[in-house]
């Protein structure tokens, strides 16, 4: 049986081709739902506009597809809410402090 822990080891392997952190530490998944065998993912981008968007849910649906016993994987984009620092992970934030500090700063 597919389990979310799962899903989440094979997308901690999926980088961002332009931010060298994973896309699941970076905050783009939203949601995570197996159900009989099938992967649901609500996920986004940087931003709407990212010319990568295809190319990176499509790495996430290959790399999912991979776990044994996954019988499909159905990939949402979804836009709202937005992407925002805040949405990584604690390693993703380390991460992105590291490259980007000024993310961080408070205006």
């Amino acid at each position: 049986m597919v389990t979310k822990e799962d899903v989440i080891k094979v997308l901690k392997k999926v980088y961002d081709p332009e931010i060298p952190i994973n896309v699941y530490d970076l905050g783009l998944i939203y949601n995570i739902k197996v159900e009989n065998d099938v992967v649901y993912i609500d996920m986004t981008m940087t931003s709407p506009a990212c010319p990568l968007t295809f190319f990176v849910v499509s790495m996430v649906k290959s790399a999912v597809r991979g776990i044994k016993g996954v019988k499909d994987v159905k990939v949402r984009l979804i836009w709202d809410p937005p992407w925002s620092p805040e949405r990584a992970t604690e390693e993703g934030k380390k991460k992105l402090k590291e490259l980007y500090p000024w993310l961080f700063e408070k205006r």
